[in-house]
């Protein structure tokens, strides 16, 4: 049945429509395939050649400008869980884009549990557990811990970052033998520095996973100078 898109509010038959997937749909196509800011297409930027990442690959569905941060902000903060499919949807699109390679099983970066209890479900497992459904892989919510609760990151710098996520992430005992070996997808809503993505593919690193790539649904522009 007809709807009004989320974006524009035109009616169409999807949530999102024709002209707004066309104007906005997707994220820039030459990015650095390490952080997936600009750059040339497929060669990795100077930054990420200097301090690589832990993860492998990363994949950003669209940038997190208008009107994207609009619909993400009550996707992750207005209690809206039900925007997961649609925008599930479009990482999944940008993934089979990239050509991204093969992964065994499909992972959310944690939630503490105080974040989780304040939010009421984890914005990134809602993303994960549609992209594994779409693409015909397991997902499994609580294979990584956040066992320390972290100050929110919105707003902190590169350094701060890094201090609140010190030994913050950790792989549950009971799920750490199924994933030796094994390539890994971490799927987060927004990327901004990194450095949450990085923690927790770290931990799974040190777990005994054999690789690991990040989803996004958005990254972040570049800082300015």
């Amino acid at each position: 049945m007809p709807r009004p898109c989320l974006l524009c509010g035109s009616w169409d038959r999807r949530s999102l429509c024709q002209q707004c997937l066309a104007r906005f749909g997707s994220a820039r196509n030459t990015v650095c395939p390490s952080c997936a800011l600009p750059g040339v297409s497929g060669l990795i930027c100077g930054t990420c050649l200097c301090d690589p990442p832990p993860y492998s690959r990363c994949i950003a569905a669209v940038v997190y400008e208008f009107p994207w941060d609009r619909l993400l902000s009550r996707f992750k903060f207005n209690d809206q869980p039900e925007l997961a499919g649609l925008l599930a949807d479009l990482m999944a699109e940008a993934v089979d884009k990239a050509g991204a390679a093969a992964v065994d099983c499909v992972l959310p970066v944690p939630l503490s549990p105080a974040r989780l209890a304040e939010r009421g479900y984890n914005q990134a497992w809602e993303l994960a557990r549609r992209l594994a459904t779409n693409m015909g892989l397991p997902a499994h919510a609580g294979a990584m811990l956040r066992l320390r609760d972290t100050p929110h990151q919105v707003g902190l710098g590169r350094r701060e970052r890094a201090r609140n996520l010190r030994d913050s992430m950790w792989v549950e005992t009971s799920a750490a033998a199924g994933l030796v070996g094994r390539r890994v997808a971490l799927v987060d809503d927004v990327l901004t520095t990194g450095m949450t993505a990085a923690a927790a593919s770290q931990a799974l690193l040190r777990a005994g996973v054999a690789s690991v790539q990040l989803w996004a649904l958005a990254r972040t522009p570049a800082p300015q100078r």
